[in-house]
């Protein structure tokens, strides 16, 4: 059986504590950044569906099932991303600095 000495020194070294602390907080910021930016691709498409919902069916030509399913899954797309993207619409890095800041606990 082997035991891994370097858990123990890294015990009492504080300064390797505080790497391992930091290099954890840097993963937890960034599932935390890339939850709050999948939250806004969800919005986002939400809010593109009921916009199309808005668009009269009407027409000469009469929309197919393949039709629909592409057009949902344009939607899909274009709302990832918009939300991939730094600025995106804003929702995800609001999100992000709310829930650092603490106000709202996850």
């Amino acid at each position: 059986m082997n035991i891994d000495n370097n858990f123990y020194i890294e015990a009492y070294d504080p300064q390797a504590l505080h790497n391992k602390m930091e290099n954890m907080k840097n993963k937890d910021d960034e599932a935390l950044m890339k939850a709050c930016k999948e939250f806004e691709a969800i919005f986002i498409q939400m809010m593109f569906k009921e916009m199309y919902k808005t668009i009269p069916e009407d027409g000469i030509i009469e929309k197919s099932n393949g039709t629909k399913i592409f057009e949902e899954m344009y939607i899909e797309e274009i709302s990832n991303e918009i939300a991939k993207e730094d600025s995106g619409f804003g929702l995800a890095k609001m999100m992000y600095e709310q829930f650092k800041k603490g106000y709202v606990s996850w």
